[in-house]
């Protein structure tokens, strides 16, 4: 990796920025980052990805090292672990070209442990990365309004906030890398363990004669006074709620709330001969994973 660019990075928010990866995601993200005031410069593999950014404006490379040649913030949106190695450590990666103070962001969802070693090698060139995973799909992304997990140092992070603010309009510090995507591991356990739920309601609702786009619409229109499953996650830590903390009664109010309807549905499920096992699950648990477990509430 001879090749090295040893310029200096500057520290403003005029950093030019290059993104990597134009697909479903990419495309519109980078799209946001066509005003941003240090420049943009866009890579795909698939020249009519790149045809809409460049004749609005972004300049191409054909490379991740012709990239790092001009960029000091680079974005990486790829399919997976072996493409984003390839993207940073290949033979026409990042790190052939990056200069000193370089900062690469791999939004692409990879192990956390990748994160942490490619870290490490491109320490030893004085690049940082950092992991930032998003969340908000495609929709988001055309919006503007996707959330990013970022794992890195603080000096990372602060060059990274500006051009992410394109494209996010929640930019979180999530710890050291990998942190941000054990943040985004954890958001999609309970996107994926809904989805699984959102199938046993439909199940049970299909079983009892009910339309179940009609239910459908009932829970988009709740969820979004409600916040959905985001509403009960307030507390900063697990541990069952003390007696005076202020979030005792109203978990406990949902606890209750909860074990009636729960029950109610499997009553129903029973009648209808549908079986529910998350929702036998979620019985079982609700109370003490919100930290009021009614056995505890018995022994006070």
């Amino acid at each position: 990796m001879s090749e090295r660019n040893e310029r200096t990075i500057g520290t403003t928010d005029e950093l030019p920025v290059g993104f990597i990866g134009l697909g479903n995601m990419g495309a519109p993200m980078a799209k946001s980052l066509l005003s941003w005031p240090g420049g943009l410069t866009v890579c795909d593999m698939r020249p009519d990805a790149v045809a809409p950014l460049l004749e609005a404006g972004a300049a191409a490379a054909v490379s991740a090292a012709e990239i790092a040649e001009k960029a000091a913030v680079i974005s990486v949106t790829v399919l997976d672990d072996a493409q984003v190695r390839a993207v940073v450590t290949g033979p026409d990666g990042v790190l052939r070209t990056a200069a000193p103070g370089t900062v690469v962001a791999v939004h692409s969802t990879i192990s956390d442990r990748t994160a942490e070693e490619l870290a490490g090698e491109c320490g030893e060139y004085g690049v940082e990365l950092v992991d930032a995973p998003i969340s908000g799909g495609a929709v988001g992304a055309a919006r503007g309004k996707l959330a990013v997990m970022v794992g890195g140092s603080d000096t990372a992070f602060e060059r990274v906030r500006g051009p992410f603010g394109c494209f996010a309009d929640l930019v979180v510090h999530a710890g050291p890398v990998g942190a941000g995507t054990r943040m985004k591991l954890a958001r999609n356990l309970l996107h994926f363990i809904a989805f699984t739920a959102a199938t046993e309601a439909q199940r049970l609702a299909e079983a009892a004669d009910l339309d179940i786009t009609v239910l459908g619409n009932v829970v988009r229109h709740s969820d979004a006074v409600t916040g959905g499953p985001g509403a009960i996650m307030l507390r900063d830590r697990t541990a069952p709620i003390e007696p005076n903390d202020f979030w005792l009664p109203i978990l406990s109010h949902v606890r209750d709330l909860g074990e009636k309807d729960l029950s109610l549905a499997l009553d129903l499920g029973a009648r209808l001969g549908v079986e529910l096992p998350l929702a036998e699950l979620a019985l079982d648990r609700l109370g003490s994973g919100l930290g009021v477990p009614k056995e505890r509430e018995s022994n006070e």
